[in-house]
């Protein structure tokens, strides 16, 4: 019998107890994959139904506002958690999320992210949320593909004790990381952008992906820099499709508040819904993890992964503009 391995991440603070003699290959995790469901008509989100979302307030693409013609589309959330809460919609296809998107694509809606943070930001809030939610299990609601940003006029309590390990650390942790995990046996994508499996992860095939800038603010990263974290992290997702099938999961961009102190690093966490959180975690705040990150970060590494999908067509548009 193996002994449980008691570990705990720098960056989240989280504490993770793996259980070898509980872990499994990762064939057992792989979800049925296939075509979404067919999509319920109409759908908001689909080109030519814009008139049933509110007035866009970003597009990456040709044509008139609030028509056909983009690529990438932002609009307030009907259902908003606040009052700065916008929905990014990441492409006109209705059954291509980030891993089936091509790279420009993926690019391109990060980008928008990035756009879509710094704007609220400069309306004085202090925090801005981006992330996705990919899957009813990890609480999407409407099944095109999309992503969401929620301003807020404070910072969350994990954003403050994330800035909080940083600061007490006295070094930039993400960039600890990235260097050490560059061709370790945690690495899953190499390059200017670094995704890795973290040595304490919460959940299997949990990822994380950072540039090797020690930059605190997604909002403040250039375009260059969100290219090569946007490609990585597309990457990670394809392998992660490739190993396990079309799974729920949730990618968060986890950045400093504005007027933050020197010292934090933003960077993307890719966390697959492949098991469920049960008593145990919720009374203790401990993880159980039956999947060794070593294991997890081979079998996305040496996955053979296939062409990259034929980009979608959409209506003619005139030359790319963001407005």
């Amino acid at each position: 019998m193996l002994v449980p391995e008691l570990r705990e991440d720098p960056i989240s603070g989280r504490v993770v107890l793996f259980a070898p003699d509980r872990a499994v290959r990762p064939d057992t995790f792989r979800a049925a994959s296939g075509p979404l469901p067919a999509k319920a008509e109409p759908c908001p989100f689909c080109p030519g139904n814009e008139s049933m979302t509110p007035p866009e307030v970003e597009r990456v693409g040709g044509g008139s506002p609030d028509g056909p013609g983009w690529r990438v589309r932002v609009v307030p959330n009907l259902y908003p958690i606040t009052e700065a809460h916008d929905v990014v919609i990441l492409s006109p296809a209705h059954d291509r999320h980030l891993a089936l998107l091509e790279v420009d694509q993926v690019v391109e809606v990060f980008a928008a992210l990035r756009d879509c943070v710094r704007r609220h930001l400069a309306t004085g809030l202090l925090h801005a949320q981006a992330f996705v939610n990919h899957g009813r299990e990890a609480g999407a609601s409407i099944e095109h593909p999309h992503a969401q940003v929620v301003g807020l006029g404070f910072v969350p309590p994990e954003v403050v004790a994330e800035q909080g390990r940083f600061l007490a650390s006295g070094r930039d942790l993400v960039a600890e990381a990235v260097a050490r995990h560059r061709s370790s046996e945690l690495t899953v994508v190499d390059g200017p952008a670094v995704a890795w499996c973290p040595p304490a992860s919460a959940t299997p095939f949990e990822m994380l992906v950072a540039h090797r800038s020690t930059r605190a603010q997604f909002a403040e990263a250039p375009d260059p820099e969100v290219a090569v974290v946007a490609r990585a992290s597309r990457e990670a997702l394809v392998r992660l499709h490739t190993v396990l099938g079309d799974i729920p999961y949730n990618l968060t961009v986890h950045t400093a508040p504005r007027g933050a102190p020197p010292g934090g690093h933003w960077y993307v966490r890719i966390a697959p819904r492949v098991t469920v959180t049960a008593g145990f975690e919720r009374a203790t705040g401990v993880f159980v993890n039956v999947m060794p990150p070593e294991i997890a970060a081979a079998a996305l590494r040496e996955c053979t992964v296939g062409p990259s999908p034929v980009r979608p067509e959409s209506p003619s548009s005139p030359a790319d503009s963001r407005s």
